[in-house]
């Protein structure tokens, strides 16, 4: 299982450090290419994206989540931070379990 991310050249760079694979895309077409490229390596387990291009891409990584098991797509705040609106993970969590943290 590999881990895959789909960014900004900082976010790509940073996790390319880590050890995990990434390609640097300059907006929504090339990050649906990049994403559908990724999503038919069979070994993809983990595709990262950062929050402001997993908003332009929202419909069809909601389409991946629904109709296959894997790859996990793990939306992670961009360069400025959560978009505007956008709720937190803990907030996910929070609604998901109905506990407060």
């Amino acid at each position: 299982m590999k881990f895959f991310c789909i960014g900004d050249q900082d976010t790509v760079t940073g996790f390319r450090f880590a050890g995990i694979e990434g390609v640097i895309v300059a907006g929504a077409d090339q990050a649906r290419q990049a994403l559908q490229a990724a999503v038919d390596q069979a070994d993809a387990g983990v595709i990262i994206i950062p929050d402001p291009l997993a908003v332009e891409l929202q419909s069809e990584i909601n389409a991946i989540r629904f109709s296959r098991p894997s790859p996990a797509i793990v939306e992670i705040p961009g360069p400025k931070g959560l978009s505007p609106g956008r709720p937190t993970l803990i907030d996910m969590v929070r609604d998901a379990v109905g506990v407060r943290l």
